[in-house]
C-alpha cells in the first residue's frame, strides 16, 4: 500500500471520529445496565447475558443471553433468547436489600443450527401439517428474586447490586401438548425451571 493510498484511509478517519467521540454520551444507552448468568431454564444449560432496565430500573428488564447444552446433557445445542420481566412488586429488606416476590415475564429462545429451522420443509410437509416452529420458542414465565446491596457485601465495587432469582417457565408447544393430553401430562411436567444471578452496574 503505497503513501497515497494510506492519506485516502486516515484523512476521512481524522475528520470523522472526533465527532464521534463529542458524540459518545449520546450513545450511552446502548450500555448494558446489567450481566446475568443462569443454569437450566430452557435457554441453555448455562448461559449469559447483558440486559438493561426499564421504568423506573426496577419495574421492568430486557436481557439478551447465549445458552449452551454440551454433548454430555443432551446437546450440543446454541442458544439465543430475549427475556422481558415485570417486577410489579417489592419488599424492603432492611437496608440491604429488596425482595421482588412475584415476577411475570415472557421470552423468545432461538436454537441455531441446521438440525433446526423457522419452518418446516414445504417440499416434504403439506402447510399446518406442523405449526410449531423447531428453532423459535415462546415463552411465559414467574421468577422471584432478591437484590441486594452489593456495598454491604463487596464494599467499594463496580457492582452496585447483585440479584438471586429462580424462575419458573413453559412454552407454547408444552402448553398445548398438556391442554390437549391433561389424561397423558401433568402440570409439572411441562414446567421448567432455571436459578441465576444478576450483576447491577447502573
Amino acid at each position: 500500500m503505497n503513501l497515497s493510498c494510506i492519506r485516502r484511509i486516515i484523512l476521512p478517519l481524522a475528520l470523522i471520529l472526533p465527532g464521534n467521540f463529542a458524540n459518545a454520551q449520546k450513545l450511552d444507552f446502548l450500555i448494558p445496565h446489567t450481566a446475568t448468568l443462569q443454569y437450566a431454564g430452557s435457554i441453555g444449560f448455562f448461559s449469559a447475558g447483558a440486559g438493561y432496565s426499564f421504568f423506573g430500573k426496577d419495574k421492568g428488564s430486557l436481557d439478551i443471553s447465549y445458552g449452551f447444552v454440551p454433548k454430555a446433557v443432551g446437546g450440543p445445542l446454541n442458544i439465543l433468547a430475549a427475556k422481558f420481566a415485570w417486577r410489579p412488586f417489592l419488599i424492603p429488606v432492611s437496608n440491604w436489600g429488596t425482595l421482588f416476590p412475584i415476577n411475570p415475564g415472557m421470552f423468545i429462545s432461538y436454537h441455531m443450527g441446521s438440525n433446526y429451522s423457522r419452518f418446516w420443509d414445504k417440499n416434504t410437509y403439506e402447510k399446518g401439517y406442523y405449526w410449531w416452529s423447531t428453532a423459535l420458542r415462546p415463552h411465559i414465565s414467574l421468577s422471584t428474586e432478591i437484590k441486594i446491596n452489593a456495598a454491604k457485601l463487596l464494599g467499594q465495587s463496580k457492582i452496585k447490586y447483585i440479584s438471586l432469582y429462580n424462575e419458573f417457565n413453559t412454552n407454547e408447544l408444552y402448553l398445548i401438548s398438556y391442554i390437549q393430553n391433561r389424561h397423558a401430562l401433568r402440570l409439572h411436567q411441562i414446567i421448567k425451571m432455571g436459578i441465576g444471578a444478576k450483576f447491577y452496574f447502573q
